[in-house]
């Protein structure tokens, strides 16, 4: 993902430019992180003859097959009526310790 990012940050630095794997090779030294050659060496055999537009349409392709927590608000809603006693008493708990500050606050 690094490889990726530098390779985006250095083509929208400069649009005309085609970033190589030296001026990557650069920016993620810049970082401090360790560079793994190979792995821009794949980069650039897995992005060759493609646009970057090409590229961010396909990215999102993948993205919007991935699931994004879809599942745990369903999960929850099965179980929600044995969940709603014990938030309400954690509710009252909370009110309970809010008085625990007797009459200073942060700021006064």
């Amino acid at each position: 993902m690094r490889y990726i990012a530098a390779y985006l940050l250095l083509q929208l630095a400069n649009p005309e430019a085609t970033p190589s794997a030296a001026d990557i090779t650069k920016v993620v030294s810049a970082a401090g992180i360790d560079v793994d050659s190979d792995r821009i060496d794949k980069l650039f055999a897995a992005i060759e003859g493609k646009e970057i537009a090409q590229l961010v349409a396909e990215g999102k392709e993948k993205l919007a097959s991935v699931p994004s927590g879809g599942a745990a608000p369903a999960a929850a809603a099965a179980g929600g009526a044995a969940a709603a006693p014990a938030e309400e008493e954690k509710k009252v708990e909370e009110e309970e310790e809010s008085d625990d500050d007797m009459g200073f606050g942060l700021f006064d």
